[in-house]
C-alpha cells in the first residue's frame, strides 16, 4: 500500500466539513440559533463558526509565524469558502506539498507544540464538533448527514460491494 493515510484523513475531514455546512445551510435562523439540549459548544451556528474558525487558526499556527497570524471572525455566509481554503492548506501539509514553518510551533498561549500533535487535534476537534451538530440536528427533527468513514468510502468509491 502506497497511499498516504494522513492525506486520506484530511480528505475525509474536508468532505465531512463541507457536508455538515451544506446540511446546516438549509436551516433557518431559529434552528441555527436554538439552544442545544445537550452539552455542546453552543448553538449550531456557534459550533460551525468555531469549527471552521479553529481550522483556519490551526493552519495559521502550522504555516505562519506568531506575528503574522491574524484572527478575523467569520460570518455564516463565509463558512463554506473558509473551510475549503483552510482544508486545502491542511491537505497540502498532509501530502507533503508544504511543510510546517518549524519542527516546534509556538502557540499564542505560551506553549511549544510539534506539528503532528496539531494534525491530530485538527481531526479530533472537527469530528467532535460535527457529531455535536449532528446531535443538535436530530433534536430539531432534521436528519443529519452521514459523515463517518464508511460513508466517505462509499462517496469516493473506495467501499464497493462484492458482487455475487
Amino acid at each position: 500500500m502506497t497511499e498516504n493515510f494522513l492525506e486520506k484523513l484530511f480528505e475525509h475531514n474536508n468532505w465531512a466539513n463541507q457536508k455538515i455546512i451544506q446540511a446546516c445551510s438549509a436551516l433557518n435562523d431559529e434552528q441555527l440559533d436554538a439552544e442545544p439540549q445537550s452539552v455542546t459548544k453552543g448553538s449550531i451556528r456557534q459550533t460551525l463558526l468555531h469549527l471552521v474558525g479553529s481550522q483556519a487558526s490551526y493552519l495559521s499556527l502550522l504555516t505562519l509565524s506568531v506575528d503574522a497570524r491574524q484572527y478575523t471572525p467569520l460570518e455564516f455566509a463565509e463558512l463554506q469558502e473558509s473551510a475549503r481554503m483552510s482544508g486545502e492548506g491542511l491537505l497540502a501539509l498532509a501530502r507533503g506539498e508544504q511543510k510546517p514553518i518549524k519542527n516546534q510551533l509556538q502557540t499564542r498561549d505560551g506553549y511549544f507544540v510539534e506539528p503532528w500533535v496539531l494534525m491530530v487535534q485538527i481531526i479530533n476537534h472537527a469530528t467532535e464538533h460535527r457529531e455535536q451538530i449532528n446531535s443538535m440536528l436530530s433534536a430539531l427533527g432534521v436528519t443529519p448527514p452521514d459523515l463517518d468513514g464508511w460513508s466517505y468510502g462509499e462517496a469516493t468509491n473506495a467501499l464497493i460491494p462484492i458482487s455475487k
